[in-house]
């Protein structure tokens, strides 16, 4: 049973201790674990791929097994329902739909004596695609983070996720990426699928960026090699904070907390309410919808450890205990969420009214459903098309401008002692002056 607490300062006690939760006592020693797997995989490309898939996925693969080949993306279209293509495919169109909303767009702003100055977007080259297995399979996740590189025009995205029995890969996420118009896959996944993006193997050429979630030892992975490429965020497993008041339905609020534990024992499942009565019926709701549930030990595991129902005197102190957390995901289950939506400084994704549950953005919405986690919420934002994409500024000045500006410059650079900084600029005005003569 999911424990309640009425105290707001052991809340605030227990929602730091669940958002530590991600790098426990063992994160240096995974962390050495995944800088020795990053170095051999650098030193040794294709054969340490090969070698640690047979470790670590109990999966034997030759050299040329690695790519994913086109007869099995094709057989893959004949493996999938057809309302599950169906459903695929209306998920694209909502995601793209709401990503091109979001291309930057470059700029050029022209001032007095003829200054430009604007900025100048263009996609990366190559974007790596990290796409979770193990317990489960993600066509989402690759919609998520396919849909936005191709929105941004990368020229080149490569997939890559964890082989299950036998080496294949689900046929839905290989629908997925076809659909997304990745052809390009590799069944490597963990630290030395991360390793193989960043470093290249003769197999896996380098990318520019990498995307999507994994396992600790995958997120750590892509925080080691951060610098040598770009990266989405270092996403930890996933949570939700759901803010409830006594028009709240116990049985949807129930079944939101178990659609987050069911994901990882690690995902955190947490409610704040002003009323007590529903914080009891919710305890209710949850034992009896875990009766049947398919994923009953991992749920149950996730909420004792990791979820919690807070019971508050009113929704301004929720929506405060929410922005100490700073959610994952936000769930506004409240007679008037827009009103609530001025007092909420800190989520990854904010679902308004007791109609949006997190599966909509999860699934169909558009917004991205790859979103800061642990508190990172505080400072990042979700993937998007920006995340495949950088700027460069554009500055013009004429000579009428140069000489107007030139003394501030020279004097600033005279100031941090750089003699030629100074120098390039009298150099080109005093030669103007000549010219002038």
């Amino acid at each position: 049973m999911l424990r309640i607490i009425t105290q707001e300062a052991e809340a605030q006690a227990e929602l730091k201790r669940i958002s530590d939760r991600t790098f426990d006592g063992e994160t240096l020693h995974k962390e050495a674990t995944v800088r020795e797997i990053l170095q051999t995989v650098q030193r040794q490309g294709d054969k340490a791929l090969l070698e640690y898939t047979a470790e670590f996925d109990r999966q034997t693969l030759t050299l040329d097994q690695l790519r994913v080949s086109g007869s099995e993306l094709d057989a893959a279209y004949q493996q999938v329902p057809q309302d599950l293509l169906n459903a695929i495919v209306l998920a694209r169109q909502q995601i793209e739909a709401f990503h091109r909303q979001r291309i930057p767009k470059s700029w050029v702003q022209f001032g007095d004596y003829d200054i430009a100055l604007g900025k100048r977007y263009t996609p990366v080259d190559s974007a790596g695609l990290y796409v979770p297995g193990g317990r489960a399979a993600y066509p989402s996740t690759v919609l998520m983070n396919a849909v936005p590189a191709q929105v941004a025009n990368v020229s080149r995205i490569v997939m890559v996720t964890p082989p299950s029995d036998g080496g294949k890969i689900n046929p839905a996420v290989l629908v997925a990426a076809q659909e997304a118009g990745i052809t390009e896959i590799y069944r490597v996944g963990g630290a030395q699928a991360i390793a193989a993006l960043a470093y290249g193997t003769k197999t896996i050429p380098k990318v520019d960026v990498i995307t999507g979630p994994g396992n600790i030892y995958v997120t750590l992975a892509k925080k080691l090699v951060y610098g040598v490429v770009g990266i989405d965020s270092l996403a930890g497993p996933s949570e939700v904070l759901i803010i409830a008041d006594k028009q709240a339905n116990p049985t949807h609020v129930a079944a939101d907390l178990l659609a987050q534990a069911e994901h990882d024992p690690l995902a955190a499942a947490i409610l704040i309410t002003t009323n007590a009565d529903l914080a009891s019926k919710v305890q209710r709701e949850i034992e009896q919808q875990l009766l049947n549930h398919p994923r009953r030990l991992l749920t149950e595991k996730a909420l004792a450890h990791y979820g919690v129902i807070v019971v508050v005197d009113n929704l301004s102190t929720a929506a405060r205990l929410s922005n100490v957390f700073a959610p994952e995901h936000l769930e506004l289950e409240i007679a008037e969420p827009w009103d609530l939506l001025e007092q909420i400084r800190h989520a990854g994704a904010i679902f308004l009214g007791n109609s949006t549950p997190e599966a909509v953005g999860d699934y169909l919405a558009g917004p991205n459903h790859t979103l800061p986690t642990s508190g990172a919420a505080r400072y990042a934002s979700a993937l998007g098309v920006e995340t495949f994409m950088k700027h460069s500024s554009l500055i013009q000045y004429s000579p009428t401008a140069l000489d107007k500006m030139s003394g501030a410059i020279q004097t600033l650079a005279n100031a941090e002692g750089l003699h030629s900084h100074a120098e390039s600029v009298r150099l080109r005005t005093e030669t103007a002056e000549t010219e002038e003569d």
